[in-house]
C-alpha cells in the first residue's frame, strides 16, 4: 500500500510542475565572472534601482520598470514589468561565490506561454548585464540556450537599450 501511495504521489507532483510549466514562460541563463561576488551583486542591485518605476518609459524602451523585491548577498529578486504589454516577468539572480563568480538569472512570465515572453524574459535579465557593464567585466562569459531560454538565439535586445545607453 505505502508503494501505491508512494507511486500516486509521485505521478501528482509531476504533473503539478508539468501544469505549471506549460502555463509559464521562462528563461534561465548563467553567467561566470572572475570579479567577487560581492561586486556583481552591488552592481546588479544598483542597475535595478536606477531603472525603477518611473512616472513615463515612452523614451526608455524596456530599460526601466524594474522593481527591487529583495536583495541578499548570494540571491536578488527583482521584477520587470514591460511598458509595452505590461507583462511582468519574474526575476532572480543566484549568486555563488567559488574562484568564479557563478550567476544563475532566471526570469519567469506567469500564465503565458507566448514566444515573445520568452524574448522579453532574455531581455530582461540581459538588459541588466548590459546596463550594469557586468557584460565587459572580467571573465565574464555567458552560457544558455534556445531550450532553457526560448528566445535567446532571436532576441534583440539591443532596440530597447540602446536608447539610453550611455558611453
Amino acid at each position: 500500500m505505502d508503494r501505491r501511495f508512494c507511486c500516486l504521489t509521485l505521478i501528482l507532483g509531476v504533473l503539478a510542475i508539468i501544469s505549471y510549466a506549460d502555463r509559464t514562460a521562462q528563461c534561465k541563463i548563467k553567467w561566470l565572472f572572475s570579479i567577487t561576488c560581492d561586486d556583481v551583486n552591488g552592481k546588479l542591485v544598483n542597475q535595478i534601482q536606477s531603472w525603477e518605476i518611473r512616472q513615463s518609459c515612452a523614451d526608455a524602451g524596456e530599460t526601466c520598470s524594474y522593481e527591487l523585491l529583495s536583495s541578499a548577498p548570494y540571491l536578488i529578486k527583482a521584477a520587470h514589468t514591460s511598458p509595452r504589454s505590461k507583462k511582468v516577468n519574474n526575476l532572480q539572480f543566484l549568486l555563488e561565490q567559488s574562484t568564479v563568480c557563478k550567476v544563475t538569472g532566471e526570469a519567469v512570465s506567469e500564465f503565458s506561454k507566448d514566444p515573445d515572453d520568452n524574448s522579453t524574459n532574455y531581455c530582461s535579465l540581459q538588459n541588466l548585464m548590459d546596463g550594469s557593464s557586468l557584460i565587459d567585466a572580467e571573465g565574464y562569459k555567458q552560457f544558455s540556450n534556445k531550450w532553457i531560454c526560448p528566445g535567446f538565439d532571436s532576441a534583440n535586445c539591443t532596440m530597447s537599450y540602446s536608447r539610453t545607453r550611455t558611453p
